[in-house]
Order: structure tokens, then C-alpha cells, then sequence
């Protein structure tokens, strides 16, 4: 098959769900292969708990309760992930379909960054939460692309949609947002009417308050308090503002470290050949000069929207979340960029488009990288596991302690294996967000029941420093006994 076929054939639905299916599968296969229990997965899968209700995300206890035919949640992985799979394939092929009629191969690389989002791979780590957030995802980008006669139904059902979403993972209203900016800026390069182009903005408007309404009834009020509260309206809630931006940024720019800032500078390149397109368009357009500068202007601003997107929501809360995770609008601004190169390289040649799938096949290898930094720290962690385990079922003194106390000594040189990937692509460490090897939760998997993470009244950590004999002195633990009470402080590994 020649470039040009590949390039420019329109492709049936079941061709392009088949290529959503296997691109969305191979970029999660690393994560299947390490089946490794990520920070939460291990309380989760030791209680079968659920708790999603108390943080707002009530639809994600019933999809679990759904999905296993029970009141809880017992680890079914990677069953809901390969559901999440056929759903997402499913969501990627409507919102191909809707930005072009007849899709090519082409078209199908434009929308693929939702899930080929680099940061999304923390999200994924999550054996429980990560396809009900995957599912989050599916929900939004219905609610762009379902379509009725019925206003009302127009209105409701993607509301009802977004409300959805975000009761299974708040932060799919960004993902939203970002694509009522493309929806925009797509419908003033395709020479819509004026009073189209209105409606579209009253629909979106009307939408989003439906969703917020819904969701306000159903999720909101199961929050628990600790996570309701605002940044202040202040000059320091600005500056705190600011100061999260910049995090946020710093974070960001690791991805374009090495090699890709490359691949960065030669999107941005083809994505201005594209804007240039987009200008051009409006300035074909019937309308008047001041409707052609409202319509500009309204373009312009979506830049600056979709970058603020890409943590969105999370800045509006005093309880910031620095993690990975939380940058799904980043996916969003990925579709942005490619559509636009898109239209600047099938400007020059049509089989040009087909260079989008380069940044895709790097976003595929950092997918590969990050699997084995994560069976990297699983085999690091299995190993001191069993080790500790040992040493405490093996001591009189601290297998007959009444509980054990564990601190959590956090480090970011625990993995020695991956500091070659760490170095060469620095993102990898902020994906992992990990700054330690062990949790209290780990110890029943080697038959220590007695073992609680440690709390102001017990403070583990201290014991390191008052003086007290090890019972066991370990290269990564030290372990104590006072009194009736065991005590284990993990050792902060030599720098080099």
C-alpha cells in the first residue's frame, strides 16, 4: 500500500475501532505485564475497599460493585482496565467520526493523544482507579460527539454525560472544556454561519450547567470536607496560584527533555502552518470585520485556555495536587497541536500527515520505559518485603510486639536500576511520583498482621534518633522494640 493510499483512503468504522483497540491496548500492555500495585491499590486490595464515595466519585463504587457482584471491591485486574480498553476504542472512533466525515489514517493519529498522554500513565498505574478514570474520559468525549434531533435531549444527555464523568473522576471536566475550545476553533475554519457558531456556544454553556447541576445533586455532597475547601480570592491565593502554575510548568517541560524537544520544536512548527490555515479560513468568511476580529480574537484566547486546562480545575482548590495524574488536560492541548499540524502538513503534501504518528511512536516508547521502572520497583519492593517479613517472623521480640509502628522514610534514590532512565528522561520520576519502596499495607502479603503505618502518638521515625538499639539492623530498615510496641524505620539510602 502506497503512503498516498495511506494517507488519503477513507477507512469504515470497524477499521478505525480496530486501530483504536490495538493502539489503546499496546500502550497499557507495559502496565499489564509489571501488575504492579500502585500507592492506593495496596489498602484497596487488602480490604476490597472502595471509599471513592466520600471523594465525590460515587459512580466509580458502583461501577466495582457492578463489575465484581458484590458491596466491595475486590482486585479483579486487569479486567476493568480491558473494558476501559473497548470503551475508549469505542469513544475514539465517535469523536474521529465527528471531526471527519470520512476519517483516513491521518485523521485517527489527530485524536490519539487522549490516550497517548504521558502524564495519564500515572493514572493508569492505579489498578482500581485507573479505568474508572479511563471511563471518566469516555464519558466527555460522548457528550461531544452524541448528537439529536430533540434540543432538550441535546442539552440533557451530554450534561448528564459530563455529570457522569465527573462522578467518576472530577478533573474529565477539563478534558471537556479543552474540547469546546477545538470545537470552536473548528467551526470558525469551516466557515459555519455566525448564528451556528452561537448556538454552538450556547449548547456547550447550556451543557456544562446541566452537568454541574447533576453533579451537584449526586457527588458533590458526599465530598468530605477536607477536600471542599477554595483558593482564597486574595493576593495570596494569587500567588499561590501562580506559584502552582509554575510547578505545574517545571513538571511539564521534564517530558521535553533530550530528544523530544525536538519532536516539540517540529510540531510547534507545523502547528503554526496550520494556525496560518485557520487564519486564512476566517479571513475567507462572509461575515463583517468586527465579527471576523470577535471570531479571531475568540481563537486566540483558546490557547491560553487550553494551556490553564492542562491542570484546570485543581487550581481553584487550596489543596493543590501536584501529581501527574491530575493533568488530563493535557491530552486535550495534544489533540490541539496535532490537529493544527495536520492542517499545516496536508497543506504541503498529503502524505506528510502521516508524520504525526513520530511523536505518537516516542509517547509508545516512554509508555515501554515507564512499565520497567515500575517491575524495576516492584521487584526492589517484593525482595525488602520478604526480607522484612523474615526478620520479624523470625525475632521473638518483635513477632509477640501487641502492634508495629512503620515509618515512611521518603527518598528519591530508592531505585538505583532506573536512574539511567531517570536521567534520560527525567518525566519518568514525576510519573512514578514514589518516593518510597513500602507501605504498612504490604506486610499481610507475608503473613504480618500486627504492622500499622505510625501516627503522632507512636512517632516511628524518631526512634532513629533517640539513641535506641536496633533489635535488627538492616541495609534498608532498622527495627525496634519498646516496651509492647515494635517500631520499624526505613533507612534513607547513601548518596553517590
Amino acid at each position: 500500500m502506497s503512503l498516498m493510499s495511506l494517507s488519503s483512503k477513507p477507512l469504515s468504522e470497524r477499521q478505525v475501532f480496530g486501530f483504536f483497540v490495538l493502539a489503546a491496548f499496546v500502550y497499557v500492555l507495559p502496565l499489564i505485564l509489571a501488575d504492579h500495585a500502585y500507592i492506593d491499590d495496596n489498602w484497596r486490595s487488602l480490604a476490597a475497599g472502595s471509599a471513592w464515595t466520600g471523594q465525590g466519585r460515587w459512580l466509580a463504587d458502583l461501577f466495582y460493585h457492578g463489575l465484581t457482584f458484590t458491596s466491595a471491591a475486590p482486585n479483579v485486574f486487569p479486567l476493568p482496565l480491558l473494558i476501559a480498553l473497548v470503551a475508549i476504542a469505542l469513544a475514539l472512533k465517535s469523536l474521529t467520526f465527528h471531526y471527519a466525515g470520512q476519517p483516513t489514517w491521518v485523521d485517527c493519529l489527530v485524536v490519539l493523544p487522549l490516550w497517548y498522554n504521558p502524564f495519564f500513565l500515572q493514572n493508569l498505574s492505579y489498578q482500581y482507579d485507573g479505568p474508572t478514570m479511563a471511563l471518566s474520559l469516555v464519558a466527555v468525549i460522548y457528550a461531544m460527539t452524541l448528537r439529536f434531533k430533540s434540543v432538550a435531549l441535546q442539552v440533557v444527555v451530554p450534561g448528564v454525560l459530563v455529570a457522569l464523568g465527573m462522578g467518576l473522576y472530577q478533573l474529565c471536566i477539563n478534558v471537556f472544556l479543552g474540547l469546546c475550545c477545538i470545537e470552536l476553533v473548528r467551526w470558525v475554519s469551516e466557515a459555519k454561519p455566525w448564528r451556528a457558531l452561537g448556538s454552538l456556544l450556547a449548547l456547550k454553556s447550556s451543557q456544562l450547567i446541566v452537568g454541574a447541576l447533576v453533579y451537584g445533586v449526586t457527588g458533590y455532597p458526599s465530598i468530605i470536607a477536607q477536600r471542599l475547601p477554595m483558593q482564597a480570592l486574595s493576593e495570596q491565593g494569587l500567588v499561590r496560584v501562580w506559584g502552582n502554575l509554575q510547578w505545574v510548568a517545571s513538571n511539564v517541560a521534564l517530558l521535553f527533555e533530550g530528544g523530544h524537544r525536538g519532536l516539540l520544536w517540529a510540531m510547534l512548527v507545523c502547528a503554526m502552518l496550520g494556525g496560518w490555515q485557520v487564519l486564512w479560513a476566517l479571513r475567507q468568511r462572509p461575515d463583517g470585520r468586527w465579527r471576523k476580529t470577535l471570531l479571531g480574537v475568540a481563537c486566540l484566547l483558546c490557547v491560553p485556555a487550553l494551556l490553564l486546562l492542562v491542570p484546570g480545575t485543581t487550581l481553584l482548590f487550596r489543596d493543590f495536587n501536584e501529581g501527574a495524574r491530575t493533568l488530563m488536560g493535557f491530552a486535550v492541548l495534544g489533540v490541539f497541536v496535532y490537529d493544527l499540524a495536520r492542517r499545516g502538513l496536508v497543506a504541503i503534501d498529503p502524505r506528510l500527515g502521516l508524520l504525526l504518528a513520530i511523536p505518537l511512536l516516542s509517547m509508545l516508547a516512554l509508555s515501554f520505559a515507564y512499565g520497567r521502572v515500575l517491575s524495576v520497583q516492584k521487584e526492589f519492593a517484593t525482595n525488602a518485603l520478604f526480607s522484612l517479613g523474615h526478620d520479624i517472623a523470625s525475632n521473638p521480640q518483635l513477632r509477640e510486639a501487641k502492634r508495629i509502628y512503620m515509618s515512611r522514610t521518603s527518598s528519591d534514590r530508592w531505585l538505583d536500576e532506573a536512574s539511567g532512565s531517570f536521567k534520560v528522561m527525567p518525566v519518568l520520576k514525576y510519573i512514578l511520583n514514589v518516593n518510597f519502596f513500602m507501605l504498612a499495607e504490604n506486610l499481610p502479603r507475608v503473613g504480618v498482621r500486627n504492622v500499622f503505618p505510625e501516627n503522632e502518638r507512636r512517632n516511628a521515625t524518631l526512634l532513629g534518633y533517640r539513641g535506641y538499639t536496633p533489635v535488627v539492623d538492616s541495609q534498608f530498615y532498622n527495627l525496634y522494640r519498646v516496651g509492647d510496641y515494635g517500631f520499624i524505620v526505613m533507612k534513607e539510602p547513601p548518596r553517590r
